[in-house]
């Protein structure tokens, strides 16, 4: 079954587990993961598939906790949970039941039906619409209640979603973004992870950051939240004039945070990014993601002193509108879904 054209509850015909579950791990597969690193597998049983880290595709030398993840396990499991009710089913979820496995996220089964509701059947669509942005914005707003749905969405899920509301909030999370990113290009190692995940123009990887994802000479914004080099240095990506690197606006400059930081935190957080970028995405407005500043411990620690709360940022994020036609890559469903 293919996640651009399923129905929800279906009722013509049984469908068998085997077929449920590739049909939600053909929806999975399309979650956001830091350098479209993928890293998740998943094996199916009768009517449960188990969502394992695989920590081959981690990165050892940006994030050696494993924290990027689990969080890009947890969107994983958000886009699963949401297939399932485009289905008609009630997920029942376990997250992180293995003490003895910290690999196993989670567990998911499905033996009750409801119908999907509207904003479920909305949410859905935009599985395989949403891209990760990586330019400017245009200069229109964000929807009015767009925010206040996105600190539901986050609150639903244990983590809280923060607007930087004046230019003093926005100069320091840009001041920490650049810094960081200055930090990472002078590390060698990890220079070397990141040019492992951007493949050439030309590639035929289906992960890993594609040059048609990116601008190749990104526009400079107020404040400026510098993105990756992904082109180390090679001029690769999309021209200027491409709609798809946006305009010259940085947008609304936002963060994602946690009140702990352990694992379950972490998969929650994905958990919540994916709710919050599906929500915009029904509202044409996109997401540009940063994972630099949370790399890196003592600069998120500055970002964690500005919050003043304890809370632990995860994630920064700007929201803006803008026209995408930037290629995202995955592999298929059944190279990454394996039947007990």
């Amino acid at each position: 079954m293919s996640v651009t054209t399923a129905e929800p509850c279906p009722e013509l015909r049984s469908v068998t587990a085997d077929e449920v579950a590739a049909y939600v791990v053909g929806a999975a597969v399309w979650a956001p993961s830091v350098h479209n690193t993928q890293p998740w597998w998943f094996s199916g049983r009768g009517a449960e598939i188990v969502l394992h880290a695989d920590g081959q595709r981690q990165l050892a030398v940006a994030d050696p906790a494993g924290r990027e993840m689990m969080i890009s396990c947890g969107a994983a499991l958000f886009t699963a949970k949401l297939a399932l009710r485009s289905l008609g089913y009630i997920p029942e979820t376990r997250v992180l039941p293995n003490s003895a496995d910290p690999l196993i996220v989670a567990r998911l089964r499905w033996r009750h039906r409801s119908p999907p509701t509207e904003l479920e059947s909305r949410l859905f669509e935009q599985i395989p619409r949403r891209r990760s942005h990586r330019g400017g914005f245009g200069p229109l707003p964000l929807p009015p209640g767009l925010v206040p749905a996105l600190r539901q969405d986050a609150a639903r899920d244990g983590a809280a979603f923060r607007v930087a509301i004046d230019d003093g909030s926005r100069a320091v999370v840009a001041a920490v973004v650049d810094a960081a990113e200055q930090v990472e290009r002078q590390a060698s190692a990890y220079m070397r992870e990141l040019a492992s995940w951007a493949p050439p123009p030309g590639s035929l990887r289906l992960d890993g950051v594609s040059a048609l994802s990116y601008p190749a000479r990104p526009a400079g914004t107020s404040p400026d939240l510098p993105s990756r080099d992904f082109a180390h240095g090679h001029g690769w990506g999309l021209p200027e004039s491409s709609a798809a690197t946006g305009g010259r606006f940085t947008g609304s400059v936002c963060l994602l945070t946690t009140p702990a930081d352990q694992p379950a935190d972490w998969v929650n957080a994905g958990h919540a990014l994916q709710r919050i970028l599906l929500t915009s995405a029904t509202c044409g407005v996109a997401a540009a993601l940063y994972s630099q500043p949370v790399e890196i411990d003592w600069l998120r620690e500055v970002l964690r002193g500005h919050l003043g709360d304890g809370s632990y940022p995860q994630l920064v994020l700007r929201l803006g509108i803008t026209v995408q036609n930037a290629i995202s890559l995955r592999r298929p469903a059944d190279s990454v879904l394996f039947h007990s």
